[in-house]
């Protein structure tokens, strides 16, 4: 028997300026679909977040959506999903999230996706994980991350090897390699 992969996904809760953003966002929720994984997400019907559900939901994938309380109003919760966990606060909305996966993907976003990129990043330097994290760097969004990481290195805040703790696609095509690579059959009983 096969167990099913889940592929958490932080993005914005907003579309951002750049229209390639949201066709990227569309088309990872297509992939996920495609390749027989479950999305785990924010819950958001709103932003990068909602079209990655709505796509992934358009072409059959399973759903599970986790969202603080708080956030039910703002990000207008998706209430369609195939599963939905709400939390009371937003750390336990990223451990859910991140309990619930295999794989951890980055799309575009702001200081949300900055906060749940370095927690993870930061649980994989220490040594509390495996999973992989990949950034999706359409337009070369994520470039600055880098940028700034590496300049982190360099000045003695961390070592060479956060590095490896990620990876930057530059596109669907190459995501969907890397997690196809990273994301081998669990096969149970």
């Amino acid at each position: 028997m096969t167990t099913l992969h889940s592929v958490c996904v932080f993005c914005g809760s907003r579309p951002g300026r750049n229209p390639a953003f949201s066709t990227a966002a569309a088309d990872v929720g297509r992939m996920i679909a495609e390749q027989g994984w479950r999305l785990v997400y924010g819950a958001g019907d709103v932003g990068l977040m909602g079209e990655v559900a709505r796509a992934a939901q358009k072409a059959g994938a399973a759903t599970m959506g986790v969202i603080p309380v708080h956030l039910l109003g703002r990000e207008q919760g998706k209430r369609d999903l195939t599963q939905m966990v709400i939390t009371e606060d937003m750390h336990e909305r990223k451990k859910v999230m991140f309990m619930n996966s295999d794989a951890i993907v980055v799309l575009p976003g702001g200081a949300g996706s900055l906060d749940e990129f370095f927690e993870v990043v930061t649980w994989a330097q220490i040594g509390l994980h495996h999973k992989p994290i990949l950034l999706l760097d359409t337009d070369g969004y994520w470039q600055p991350l880098v940028a700034l990481l590496s300049h982190i290195v360099e000045q003695g805040f961390a070592e060479r090897t956060i590095m490896g703790h990620f990876a930057c696609v530059p596109d669907v095509a190459a995501l969907t390699s890397a997690l196809r690579a990273r994301l081998s059959p669990v096969v149970t009983g």
